[in-house]
């Protein structure tokens, strides 16, 4: 079975790729590397033992993919992961987040639904809650409106799937809302590799702990926590690449209910700002500069999963603690620097 892995080169897109190689799958990667390497490639071979397929193409023109599914007819399934992705850059930049993550979207649908039988799994968020009413927050929270720009394609995105799975029943599809990975793989041979000034927290942390960065500043302390600054639940990039692996079969042996599905990706605990700096500093045994400034734009107050559906109904389940996700970024991060 070939499966195409859109932004295979990424953080998550890269351990997923591992883990279907792992279960032997064939994989192809389509990656622009607009914020990835191809050195990646590396470092999954180097894992696995097989070097998987990869084209670099820009999924925004559209002839390129008529022109790849031309080439590659036989690929059976598609873990879609290719998004710009940085909350507070799509504030600043709305046009470029709706150009690259929405066209490219359509563009594989149509290539998809002329297709006898497809399988898409969606890299979808759970931003599209927006600023949930209640935690944990469960598959059947309501979409709210989109606190940022990027949130907001996460939510038309799964629109765009739900009402083409509608009308054309040879599309199965599911959408997994995860949360905030973190990590890498522990081998170290792959991890998160942000081009430029990361836009996530952990890699933050691990560049500033190791002196790549001076500062990590941690924005906005008065928020309505018991610390004061924001609660997201962080999940380890492998248990993340576990779950699109099991999302994948199930929908390739007909075991999905309906041909579009959505479940929540995460651990079910809340972990604050403050709780991560602390985690970075018991597994380095390293001290954190951080200083507390101004909220940022776009950022919610907290948000953690309602695992319970993924639990029962995929047979997944997270494994890793905070610690051990923590101690795989530090890892990564000391042998890149090295």
């Amino acid at each position: 079975m070939k499966i195409l892995v859109t932004g295979g080169l990424g953080f998550i897109g890269s351990h997923t790729v591992v883990e279907l190689q792992k279960e032997g799958y064939e994989v192809v990667i389509i990656d622009n590397c607009s914020n990835a390497s191809e050195e990646v490639l590396e470092g999954i071979t180097a894992i696995t033992g097989k070097r998987p397929l990869f084209e670099k193409m820009d999924l925004r023109d559209k002839a390129d993919v008529i022109s790849f599914f031309d080439r590659h007819s036989d690929v059976a399934g598609v873990i879609h992961f290719a998004a710009s992705k940085a909350v507070g850059e799509s504030v600043e930049k709305p046009l470029l987040y709706y150009e690259n993550n929405l066209t490219t979207l359509v563009y594989l649908l149509q290539q998809l639904t002329q297709k006898k039988k497809a399988h898409f799994i969606f890299s979808s968020s759970c931003t599209v809650y927006g600023q949930a009413d209640e935690m944990p927050i469960t598959e059947n929270a309501p979409v709210k409106p989109a606190e940022s720009p990027y949130g907001n394609t996460k939510q038309i995105g799964e629109e765009i799937i739900r009402d083409t799975c509608r009308v054309c029943p040879q599309l199965q599809a599911i959408s997994l809302r995860y949360f905030n990975p973190m990590g890498a793989h522990p081998s170290a041979e792959i991890g998160e590799l942000p081009l430029g000034v990361p836009q996530n927290l952990v890699p933050f942390i691990t560049q500033t702990g190791i002196g790549l960065r001076e500062q990590l500043s941690v924005f906005g302390d008065d928020y309505p926590t018991e610390d004061g600054t924001c609660i997201r639940d962080y999940i380890h990039v492998v248990d993340l690449a576990r779950a699109h692996v099991v999302a994948l079969k199930r929908l390739m042996d007909g075991k999905n209910e309906e041909n579009y599905e959505v479940f929540n990706v995460g651990t079910g605990t809340g972990s604050s700002v403050m709780e991560v700096i602390h985690s970075f500093e018991r597994v380095s045994g390293t001290k954190l500069n951080y200083k507390v400034v101004g909220r940022r734009a776009g950022d919610i107050t907290q948000a953690y999963a309602d695992t319970s559906l993924a639990n029962r109904v995929l047979g997944w389940k997270a494994e890793s603690t905070l610690d051990d996700a923590m101690r795989s970024a530090w890892k990564w991060e000391q042998k890149i620097r090295s």
